[in-house]
């Protein structure tokens, strides 16, 4: 294999461990994670890798994911599917490339403390300390409440610090947040801070 035809073969590959990692990614997104220059480019390169990729039209954006080849090629076990769910993920994944890409980032881990447990949106390690993603896109104030009694349950009974860190696409939701999280270390994060 020559040294262009590996260099393509490498870059393939980063992409899907990409989409393996973060579950959707539109292709602005994949373009910023893998310095793909112009929109053009990027386009070239994801229709060449359309053997490994499905996609769907968000706004004037496409949405890629992995499908079943490109599953097999890094060894995926997770199926995802066009949802109607994937602002959740999109907005999820701009804070991850915001927050230049933790390595120790996971989507959807499961905490629990007693009887109360909760699966936030991602946890990754901030200056050794667990740090707590979750996004809210159209979900009503009293849900978010719920999931912040449940945090603050979760450290009463752990007495392990946490940040909590919420993204939301409202401006009007950030203060509402704030005054929820009172007593919690976090910081709220909104659609136009993280672009």
């Amino acid at each position: 294999m020559n040294k262009q035809s590996l260099a393509k073969q490498n870059r393939i590959d980063s992409i899907l461990l990409s989409l393996k990692k973060l579950d959707y990614l539109t292709r602005s997104q994949i373009q910023q994670l893998h310095d793909l220059k112009s929109v053009r480019n990027a386009n070239r390169i994801l229709k060449d890798m359309s053997q490994y990729l499905s996609s769907f039209t968000v706004g004037v954006e496409h949405v890629y994911y992995l499908n079943k080849e490109g599953r097999e090629r890094v060894r995926s076990d997770v199926e995802r599917r066009k949802t109607a769910n994937i602002k959740h993920f999109i907005l999820r994944n701009q804070l991850y490339i915001y927050l230049k890409c933790p390595e120790t980032w996971k989507n959807e881990v499961k905490m629990k403390a007693g009887e109360t447990y909760i699966v936030c949106d991602a946890k990754f390690m901030m200056n050794n300390i667990p740090a707590i993603v979750e996004v809210d896109c159209s979900q009503t104030m009293a849900k978010n409440e719920e999931k912040i009694e449940k945090y603050r349950k979760i450290k009463e009974l752990t007495g392990q610090p946490f940040n909590l860190i919420w993204i939301t696409e409202l401006e009007s939701r950030r203060e509402s947040l704030r005054e929820l999280m009172e007593g919690l270390t976090g910081r709220v994060y909104t659609l136009n801070d993280i672009r």
